[in-house]
């Protein structure tokens, strides 16, 4: 197999790039940087223009398209929406013309959940409300763009991952953040009853792997871990750093309000608050619970402890 592997810097693209290089396949990293950790064929560009994305495919037999934008910065919206739809467009379009026989595309759990009072499955959508938190709304569309292109027969299997922790987060992501924020000391609060489903990013690279293998065209797949309370996961944590645990959870509200105070403040100043992101807290109003039985069952998809998870992310920022 010889890959292309858009998005190959990020903090699951690099992983990626390894599992695949470590499996015996030929890969080939398309990014605006050559991934750090990975000694492989490098093509610089951008997923927004056509023609080096299709010179970056010559000779190439499969895509994994990671490339996107995660923020939950307003000021990222614009972008969000060309990298997350357009780019998606571009880089499927260029992969049926080249001939490319698969593609996985990798979307996310916010395109699936959470929903109230259960865990989220592939059969499920976001809440309307969280559409207009631009990450979301893009990545939703990004995804339909995907499957359309399945439903008009070209072999694309689309992968969900929830939240990936672990070594190699260098920007960092949002997650990333937060993990950092906790292990540094930074962190005086909590969400509380918030909740997510935390995965070892190494998993989610198996789990792309495995949905290319494996995984039906057309179909979504969840790349899920363990489901943990923020608290919890402050806590696992602020263990691993040597630290005491954040006490003090913050009701949804409370948060909200916070944060849109805080956006208030600041905008006659052509600033954006940094810790009190208004679509990171409204994004938090319910528990991302996530059931990856299906990913579990079809393509033999497994996962180490959150909590060692987060260990060795933690370990990392340190």
């Amino acid at each position: 197999m010889r890959a292309l592997v858009t998005g190959a810097s990020g903090f699951i693209g690099r992983h990626v790039v390894s599992e695949l290089v470590a499996g015996g396949a030929s890969v080939r990293a398309f990014d605006r940087q050559p991934p750090p950790d990975a000694d492989v064929e490098f093509v610089a560009g951008d997923v927004l223009d056509p023609v080096a994305v299709g010179r970056a495919l010559d000779g190439c037999d499969a895509v994994f398209h990671l490339a996107a934008v995660y923020s939950y910065a307003r000021r990222d919206a614009a972008l969000m929406e060309s990298v997350n739809v357009r780019g998606t467009r571009v880089v499927i379009e260029s992969a049926v013309r080249a001939g490319v026989h698969r593609i996985v595309h990798t979307s996310t759990c916010a395109t699936c959940g959470p929903v109230p009072g259960r865990r989220a499955t592939e059969l499920d959508q976001p809440p309307p409300a969280d559409l207009r938190i631009p990450y979301k709304r893009t990545k939703v569309r990004g995804e339909q763009v995907a499957l359309e292109a399945a439903r008009d027969r070209v072999a694309l299997v689309v992968v969900n991952p929830t939240v990936p922790v672990g070594p190699g987060d260098l920007r960092p992501t949002p997650t990333g953040k937060m993990v950092a924020d906790v292990a540094h000391g930074r962190a005086r609060g909590y969400l509380a009853r918030s909740a997510l489903n935390v995965v070892a990013v190494q998993d989610v690279a198996r789990g792309h792997v495995l949905a290319f293998e494996r995984g039906r065209a057309g179909e979504r797949y969840l790349l899920g871990g363990e489901d943990m309370s923020i608290r919890d996961v402050f806590a696992v944590v602020a263990r691993a750093a040597g630290l005491t645990a954040p006490r003090i959870g913050v009701p949804w509200a409370v948060a909200y309000a916070a944060a849109l105070g805080a956006g208030l403040a600041l905008r006659p100043l052509g600033r954006e608050p940094d810790l009190l992101l208004v679509d990171e807290v409204r994004s938090g109003r319910l528990p991302h619970l996530f059931d990856d039985s299906k990913a579990r069952s079809e393509l033999g998809y497994t996962t180490r402890p959150a909590q060692q998870a987060l260990a060795e992310a933690t370990e990392a920022f340190l």
